[in-house]
């Protein structure tokens, strides 16, 4: 068996030493990071495990978010250990691992949502914080259970979306992609004061939706808002209405323009840009983030991996957060 060279940083195993290795080649683990066995193998535990969960039964326009965790892998091998723009190595702060894709029923909603709670509980047994990716957005509501079950108490939403997804059903299934935020305020798993969408925009249904939203809590940010305020604006905003809460960040993807991210289930005209979001993720550093997703990349409508290196970019700062934090936290101990 070939022996794969990797940068090692305070005893932390990275991604595949692409000096050494074409990034082309070998396994397209996230950011070429180590498997969690991998890991496990040479005495190291997960700080933050990657995770995908290829599953798109919930959607209700156009298919294929299956594919999104394969696809923003193979997006994701130009990614480096170093963010300048945090001036963080979050490879080097803390262990992150790969953790592989969730096995979830593709024919039974319901069962499949019960194993991804169960599953992300089981990857969250030792402490380590989740970065999920999708899948469509139906994934978020059992990914909140799991995190507000850790956390001991409801949980603060950032959502980054073009559309708001408290809906209450399609053709009366209760569980979609576009339902899943109003289950989980009605469960009582999100805290009703710090709930946020960011990036909305596109026709609705009706005023009743967003009255509605109003009702559940929800403050919204629209794309619009994010390109006359801009983005320091919106970031302090967020952050007052965020506090200590333990927070849960779900991006869904298509909260950027199409023409950033064209490979998504239901495109929505003038939406906020690749760089905008990934400055506003940046502005929550230190916030207590205890989980994320990144869903609703469907590589089949997507062009020059547009869509799926977009979706890597956003994974890797979260995961940036989430190392900072820890490696913060354990330093402070």
């Amino acid at each position: 068996m070939l022996e794969i060279p990797r940068v090692t940083e305070n005893g932390n195993i990275g991604p595949v030493n692409s000096a050494l290795v074409p990034r082309f080649g070998g396994a397209a683990t996230f950011a070429l990071l180590p498997t969690d066995q991998e890991a496990t193998a040479a005495g190291r535990t997960a700080a933050v495990k990657v995770v995908g969960v290829p599953f798109d039964s919930g959607v209700s326009y156009r298919p294929g978010a299956r594919f999104g965790p394969g696809h923003v892998r193979q997006s994701s091998r130009l990614l480096r250990p170093y963010n300048p723009a945090t001036d963080t190595s979050p490879f080097a702060q803390v262990q992150v691992v790969d953790a592989g894709d969730m096995a979830v029923n593709p024919f039974n909603i319901h069962e499949a949502i019960e194993a991804i709670q169960a599953d992300a509980l089981a990857l969250t047994r030792d402490a380590a914080s989740l970065l999920t990716i999708g899948g469509d957005h139906t994934i978020a509501l059992p990914l909140l259970r799991a995190a507000a079950e850790r956390a001991g108490r409801p949980l603060a939403l950032l959502h980054f979306d073009a559309h708001l997804d408290t809906w209450d059903t399609y053709f009366g299934a209760e569980y979609t992609h576009g339902t899943p935020f109003r289950r989980a305020v009605e469960e009582g798993i999100l805290d009703t004061d710090a709930l946020s969408h960011v990036g909305t925009r596109g026709p609705l249904y009706g005023r009743k939706d967003l009255e509605d939203d109003r009702r559940f809590g929800f403050g919204i940010v629209t794309s619009a808002d994010v390109f006359r305020l801009g983005v320091d604006e919106v970031v302090a905003r967020l952050r007052e209405r965020i506090g200590d809460r333990p927070l849960y960040v779900s991006v869904d993807i298509d909260v950027l323009d199409p023409a950033h991210a064209p490979g998504t289930g239901t495109p929505e005209a003038g939406g906020m840009t690749s760089r905008e979001l990934l400055e506003i993720l940046r502005g929550l550093r230190g916030l207590d983030l205890v989980g994320a997703d990144v869903v609703e990349v469907s590589p089949a409508y997507d062009h020059a991996e547009l869509t799926g290196v977009a979706a890597a970019h956003v994974a890797y700062d979260l995961i940036g957060l989430m190392a900072d934090l820890r490696a913060s936290r354990e330093g402070a101990a």
